[in-house]
């Protein structure tokens, strides 16, 4: 199967992608009497100037839900388009265009009740027949979803669609059944515990046909006529500028309080803070040069994220096709001396898949060494390094095969001194000189979108939360077939490839094991024997941190990094400090 979800180049600059109001729902204003005003401003006050959801990119890739694949279009999206069901503020699935919905007895038909007078941006009735139709064009291999196929695999008939094999022509009348406009029925392939998290994605969301006709492939770039279904509606998408937004008058739900919204685009994220201190925008990321003194600030404010940054090894790359190799790779990093010393503890070291705060995180999870150390060990490196060599026929350090380091360069110096660092440990410890190769965000994004075919030999792997579910962090990533499996794990000849294999089949019956109790168990060994395996390098979770105006209010934190739809009804512009609302890219 092929699957892609929004992958995220490391925001090292310390904040959510899209922390203040699309990725990310935020913490109470700063501190202090003249700072942190609820008064709400006037209306022509109500403009928000934000730089999270692309910060680090110049644009983005596209808008179509069906088509994202990447976190800063994910998010650039995400005010704009809604489905049947949606994150709520506690990470947990919530009624979104759906008011109700059924199970059947054997859980494998979900009857969903939609929401009286749903409409499309432009005003035309959204009904069934529309749901329908956006998650059968997701998954129709003519669209070329890299996301649909895998997170929507469980519907009954999707993998024989999305791939052409067998007479299945279309999903409508099969599994997508119609009932009437307000009725849809969908039919599962298997029970799983987590279906409805996996509807949570943007390649389920609602779009609208006749747009998509009159356009074809370039009709993100007319949302300004239609097409949309979310709080906000797009008036202008000026590219490698930014995207402006309004409320949609036509939403379901309560209309949010904000007149405009503005996304800037920052190819250089460190320098939002420049301009956030100018007034510009509301938002910023923090440079780690300035973190200890911006960190003592009020409106500076932290929270951990579900967000691994690793890296990952390729399994049909040689040396990394050799586990005593890839653990010594690992052993050989200090992962706590980088956090501190060049995070300045910004990160939160770990050797865990599943992140803390997550479902299923287990604290008592131990290294590919047995213990929880985050330090490394040097002593065992070595040796598995030499046992490693024995097993393929090395007997001098000069027979091993150039390793090349696959680095995103984000403008972030710190991300450039964290690989010179891990450098200097694997020379100093392992005697092994490895290259760097500094890579552009989109460069990477399209070679790990080849899955299998993943050029790199060891290259950045950073992961963050789609649903709160064990399955989001094992499965997803690593079983057959799956584009994010682009390490291949499982799918090689290592002669660890039968074991590999056995913990996949592992992970399918953990996926549709309907008991919580005894599905996290088993996620948990699962993640054990992956960590033994290093089927990636995790260095640290991250930590979200962000200068945010005290005249931003009404939001949640979640670090789920999304704002449930609805939630726009609470964010407001106060009377407190402020960025100049002149500034707009309309």
């Amino acid at each position: 199967m092929q699957g892609m979800k929004k992958f995220h180049f490391r925001k090292v600059y310390l904040l959510p992608s899209f922390l203040c109001l699309v990725a990310m729902l935020m913490t109470a204003c700063g501190s202090g009497a003249n700072s942190t005003s609820t008064t709400k401003a006037a209306a022509n006050k109500q403009i928000l100037v934000t730089s999270f959801p692309t910060a680090g990119t110049q644009d983005v890739q596209t808008l179509d839900p069906a088509l994202l694949s990447d976190l800063p279009s994910n998010n650039a999206s995400e005010p704009v388009f809604t489905g049947l069901v949606s994150l709520n503020d506690t990470g947990n699935v919530q009624a979104q265009m759906a008011s109700s919905w059924d199970v059947s007895a054997d859980k494998l038909t979900y009857t969903f009740h939609l929401k009286p007078n749903l409409k499309f941006s432009d005003g035309t009735p959204l009904t069934a027949t529309d749901v329908a139709y956006s998650i059968n064009r997701a998954l129709d291999p003519a669209t070329q979803s890299p996301t649909a196929p895998y997170y929507l695999r469980y519907i009954k008939d999707a993998t024989a669609f999305n791939s052409g094999t067998g007479n299945i022509k279309t999903l409508i009348g099969d599994s997508l059944i119609v009932v009437n406009d307000s009725t849809l029925e969908i039919k599962l392939s298997q029970p799983i515990s987590f279906f409805l998290y996996t509807l949570t994605y943007p390649c389920s969301y609602v779009v609208e046909k006749s747009l998509i006709t009159k356009y074809g492939n370039q009709w993100t770039n007319h949302l300004d006529q239609g097409g949309g279904d979310g709080p906000f509606k797009v008036v202008k998408w000026t590219h490698n500028v930014g995207i402006t937004f309004v409320p949609n008058p036509n939403y379901y739900g309560p209309q949010p309080q904000l007149k405009e919204l503005d996304e800037v685009f920052y190819g250089n994220a460190d320098s939002t803070s420049s301009d956030y201190l100018a007034g510009k925008i509301d938002d910023a990321t923090v440079p780690l040069a300035d973190y200890a003194s911006y960190s003592k600030r009020s409106d500076f404010h932290k929270n951990l994220a579900l967000q691994l940054n690793s890296y990952a090894m390729n399994y049909n790359i040689a040396p990394f096709n050799n586990i005593d190799i890839r653990k010594a790779f690992d052993l050989a990093i200090n992962k706590q001396q980088i956090t501190s010393k060049i995070w300045y503890n910004s990160m939160l070291p770990t050797n865990h898949l599943i992140p803390q705060g997550m479902l299923g995180y287990n604290p008592n999870l131990k290294g590919p060494d047995g213990t929880t150390s985050v330090t490394g060990n040097p002593t065992l490196a070595k040796q598995l390094l030499q046992e490693g060599m024995k097993q393929e026929g090395w007997t001098s350090i000069k027979q091993i095969p150039t390793v090349t380091l696959t680095v995103v360069n984000s403008g972030v110096q710190a991300q450039s001194e964290e690989a010179a660092v891990m450098q200097q440990d694997i020379l100093d410890v392992l005697g092994i000189h490895i290259n760097i190769e500094p890579v552009t965000y989109d460069t990477w994004v399209t070679n790990i979108n080849k899955g299998a075919a993943n050029p790199y030999q060891y290259y950045t792997y950073t992961w963050i939360a789609d649903y709160g579910y064990p399955e989001d962090w094992t499965s997803l990533l690593f079983e057959p077939g799956a584009s994010n499996n682009n390490m291949n794990y499982g799918q090689n000849h290592s002669s660890d490839a039968a074991a590999q294999q056995a913990v996949q089949k592992e992970m399918a019956q953990a996926d549709i094991t309907t008991n919580q109790t005894k599905a996290i168990a088993m996620y948990d060994d699962i993640e054990q024997k992956l960590v033994n395996d290093v089927v990636i390098m995790p260095m640290d979770q991250q930590y979200l941190t962000e200068l945010r105006k005290p005249c931003v209010q009404g939001v949640q934190p979640n670090a789920m990094e999304q704002t449930p739809p609805d939630d726009w009804a609470k964010i407001y512009i106060s009377t407190a400090s402020c960025a100049n609302v002149s500034v707009s890219v309309s």
